[in-house]
């Protein structure tokens, strides 16, 4: 009996050997892996940064063995598992006052009840920053506006068949001298134009129109002479088409804006039976545009609205 009593107190003695070696081994590589996570212990520091860093770093080794048991825990590990938990207490905390901070920010910031002034001002599209300014007045004062008058309807139809030569801004540049050189675009004054004034405007080199383009303002004008014993005023005829009502239309790209219309091609086409000259569909169509029989003004440009509360009063026949 005692030879088998000597024999398990030595197996017991070599067990608790054992054990304590483990133990000692097991707290040298916890303090040696505490120091490598946060080597400058917990009460040197309280910013969020270090313990976010050290909990990063705890997540990252949570898988080892060594910081699990349960007879490694020392006063030291108790103060970090401590810390621990406030940290995680505190992130959720932030979290969830997080999206509340964001909505008081939204409901303070300022918002603009004031729209800008190129809000205010937003034209048709091919009005752009670089465009002459003698262009963006003509589309902001005349362009889309109904015309009545008999002399105007005559120099817009006039300045419309240039557009074969030249370009809207070239156009207007010139439109007092234009206007000066045709008697106001009377059209009783113009058709009664000698060929010594025909040549006379021919060779003004500020007007810088060709012959063919002067000759047919004048045989226009005895055109609308005609067409005036006819039907009263030029003004008369050409509103006759659309019913004395300006077409309205809504349109929102100026893809959709039409270069002729068979509304176009039916005025171009009794224009030239009755003697006309460069009166094609598209520039009739230029010419009821800028006269104010068709609303092309994009839907956003301010002037739209403007010019569709012009068409919608009575017709005023002048």
């Amino acid at each position: 009996m005692s030879s088998k009593q000597n024999v398990r107190r030595h197996a017991l003695e070599k067990h608790r050997e054992k054990e304590k070696t483990r133990s000692n081994t097991t707290n040298f590589l916890l303090s040696k892996h505490w120091k490598k996570i946060y080597p400058i212990g917990l009460h040197k520091t309280g910013s969020s940064l270090s313990l976010s860093s050290l909990s990063l770093s705890l997540s990252q080794t949570s898988n080892d063995s060594s910081l699990t048991d349960s007879s490694s825990i020392t006063p030291l590990d108790q103060k970090i598992s401590l810390a621990l938990r406030l940290i995680a207490a505190s992130s959720s905390s932030e979290k969830r006052e997080i999206p509340a901070m964001k909505n008081v920010v939204r409901a303070v910031s300022p918002t603009r009840n004031n729209p800008s002034e190129e809000e205010l001002m937003r034209r048709c599209n091919w009005i752009t920053s670089s465009s002459d300014k003698v262009y963006v007045q003509f589309h902001d004062d005349c362009w889309g506006v109904p015309v009545y008058d008999d002399h105007q309807l005559f120099e817009l139809l006039a300045l419309c068949g240039m557009l074969m030569d030249f370009n809207w801004t070239e156009i207007l540049k010139r439109r007092e001298q234009i206007r000066e050189a045709f008697a106001g675009f009377n059209a009783n004054h113009v058709a009664k134009m000698g060929e010594r004034e025909i040549e006379e405007l021919i060779s003004n080199t500020e007007l810088n129109l060709a012959e063919s383009r002067v000759r047919c303002i004048v045989d226009n004008a005895k055109c609308i002479v005609k067409i005036v014993r006819e039907f009263g005023s030029f003004s008369s005829y050409m509103w006759n088409y659309v019913n004395y009502k300006p077409i309205i239309n809504r349109f929102r790209y100026p893809r959709n804006v039409p270069l002729r219309t068979p509304k176009a091609e039916t005025i171009s086409k009794d224009l030239l039976k009755r003697g006309f000259r460069f009166v094609g569909p598209v520039i009739v169509y230029s010419f009821m545009q800028a006269a104010g029989m068709t609303i092309d003004h994009l839907v956003d440009c301010f002037r739209h609205k403007d010019c569709v509360n012009l068409a919608e009063r009575p017709w005023r026949h002048v």
